[in-house]
């Protein structure tokens, strides 16, 4: 294979003068497999224009049909031609989802168990995170001034309770996201992005781009899986959140059009799923009966409930325990690189407290932490230290570009708390400010065991530099209320972002929630500056330095405490069959997934 020959190729793909499926045709027609050529396409920042022409001056979306998708998946993955039906998977998991609908998740535990259920117009492949039409739209054309956006809707689609799906069900979400009181935690984001929306006809509808943007698929569809108007008509947006389709206390209104059905929702001990026979994608029909959400706080028991059989996998093993899981033959482990990280909030917003106003104060708090003896102890290696705010699989992951290293410095943050005039003037080893202690609470999701070990060593560290922190361990949807209101002053947990590499929800100032996940009330203009300069940036390499360039202001600021870029360590059963689960993509294969008889 001639690498001069790629790279003329590539040259060809940008300048337009080939289209994504003539691109992989001559790619693998040197000798590179589907997966890279397609990979290469994204590397090549050609996300939103494919020239194949279409009539009046429109071109086709860049994306994977859905029979391209399932041959890049089979690829890919090793899978096996399923030797039995039916039957049931349990997925272990210490923390319980937090609503059973997708237009108001915001954790990836509710996201996991909604994405079964419901659909949005396309999808990403899991291999490389092309677009694939292989949601509610079959296709997509964008018009010539790269604006307008025309999906032409599935026909063929059935909602669980066996109503027809048409574009009024996608207009009337998009109605329902945007509403006065809207809950959906990425309003601002697709207010940013979107212009107007409007049908067509029956299954086809418009999406207008305020400008051309290098996000705007997936800015403007953020959080935005189809809701059934039938069912969701009468109930005014402001009060879907306690709506008993939200809670699960009425199964006959989670109502979707994926592969699974909503069973039920028992809070803190189990969701259930049940297959749909009559899914529209007949190749993704599940081979399993049933998919059972299983909740158990303590890590440690749900370890040995997958060691004992009593489920089928666990999404993250706590680190010092993978090693003795590897040696077990009746287990498949498998550890990946992540989007996410490990990270601590302050809470800025001096309306609510002012200990963390002071940047130095934020400043000090990263250089007490040992955050390479935290990724080796506390992470047994399955993690780095994180420099910057760009995780290690974002195209805008470049930890020789980070201005500010907070190496382990105890002696640098004492300075820095007595600069900001923090002193200890009592002696009790306490500094304090205008007659305020620098002591405060910090909520952590219970049952995380890299958590509760990680918190005596940080509340240690800071204890060191005269900072008093009380570790308190919270129920996940009263951690998630908590910070949605403001009310707290601290809160370890994780957090993983989407392939954009934006991470304007975090750190821009408009996107405090519920518009958005910058819970810190984090505000820095030169930051929210650049915002719109990004998102309009369609050359890739371009638009990468000015993400490093944000992710250097937000990380000068310590505007938020990322502590570890981590990875997950997946274990299942051996019994479990043709599950490959990555970052993209927990339960992307879960539909193709069987299990031996029990």
């Amino acid at each position: 294979m001639s690498n001069t020959r790629i790279d003329e190729l590539v040259d060809q793909f940008r300048q337009g003068n080939l289209s994504r499926r003539s691109f992989v045709r001559r790619a693998t027609a040197l000798g590179l497999s589907a997966t890279a050529a397609t990979s290469l396409i994204y590397q090549a920042g050609a996300q939103d224009a494919s020239p194949e022409a279409t009539a009046g001056g429109e071109t086709q979306g860049s994306y994977l049909t859905l029979e391209e998708y399932n041959a890049q998946l089979a690829e890919a993955y090793d899978f096996e031609e399923p030797q039995n039906t039916g039957g049931e998977v349990i997925y272990g998991q210490t923390t319980d989802i937090a609503t059973i609908n997708p237009v108001l998740t915001s954790d990836s535990y509710s996201n996991q168990v909604c994405g079964l259920i419901f659909e949005g117009l396309f999808g990403q492949s899991v291999v490389d995170t092309s677009y694939v039409a292989g949601g509610l739209a079959e296709s997509w054309t964008i018009s010539e001034d790269g604006l307008t956006y025309t999906f032409k809707l599935r026909e063929n689609v059935k909602w669980h309770d066996g109503e027809p799906f048409s574009a009024d069900d996608v207009i009337f979400t998009f109605d329902g996201v945007l509403a006065e009181g809207s809950q959906n935690q990425y309003v601002t984001t697709i207010q940013a992005a979107l212009d107007s929306y409007t049908k067509v006809d029956d299954y086809t509808v418009q999406l207008v781009a305020k400008d051309k943007l290098r996000t705007f698929l997936l800015d403007a569809n953020s959080g935005v899986s189809i809701l059934p108007k039938h069912i969701w008509q009468d109930v005014d947006p402001a009060d879907w959140p306690t709506n008993g389709g939200s809670t699960g206390q009425d199964p006959t209104r989670v109502i979707g059009t994926g592969p699974f059905k909503f069973v039920e929702w028992i809070p803190g001990d189990h969701v259930t799923l049940e297959r749909n026979a009559d899914y529209w994608d007949t190749t993704s029909v599940p081979v399993i009966d049933k998919f059972i959400y299983k909740v158990n706080p303590e890590a440690s028991s749900n370890v040995q409930s997958l060691i004992t059989g009593e489920i089928d996998f666990i999404e993250s093993v706590p680190p010092a325990q993978v090693e003795g899981l590897i040696a077990n033959p009746d287990l498949n482990v498998m550890p990946y690189d992540t989007l996410g990280f490990n990270w601590f909030s302050l809470n800025q917003d001096a309306s609510k407290t002012t200990l963390f106003t002071d940047r130095e104060v934020r400043q000090a708090m990263m250089y007490a932490l040992d955050r390479d003896l935290m990724a080796e102890t506390i992470y047994f290696g399955y993690a780095i230290r994180a420099d910057g705010t760009q995780p290690v699989l974002s195209l805008a992951y470049a930890p020789d570009q980070v201005n500010t290293i907070y190496t382990y410095d105890p002696d640098k943050a004492r300075q820095l708390l007595a600069d900001a005039g923090w002193e200890d003037s009592d002696g009790d080893g306490i500094v304090e400010k205008d007659g305020q202690k620098l002591s405060f609470e910090i909520f952590f999701s219970e049952g995380v065991a890299q958590y509760e070990q990680q918190l005596p060593y940080m509340q240690q560290s800071w204890r060191e530099i005269g900072i008093e922190a009380f570790p308190s361990a919270v129920p996940f949807p009263s951690l998630l209320e908590s910070t949605d209101s403001g009310n707290f002053d601290c809160v370890v947990w994780g957090f993983s972002w989407d392939t954009t590499a934006s991470q304007e929800a975090v750190f821009g100032t408009e996107y405090t929630p519920p518009a958005g996940f910058n819970v810190m009330h984090y505000s820095n203009p030169e930051y929210d500056e650049l915002v719109p300069l990004e998102k309009r940036e369609l050359d890739q390499d371009k638009a990468r330095e000015i993400l490093i360039q944000q992710s250097n202001i937000a990380n000068d600021d310590a505007a938020a405490g990322i502590i570890v870029f981590r990875q997950t360590v997946t274990a299942a059963r051996a019994s479990l069959h043709n599950f490959f689960p990555n970052d993209l993509g927990l339960l992307a294969t879960i539909s193709k997934s069987w299990v031996d008889p029990r």
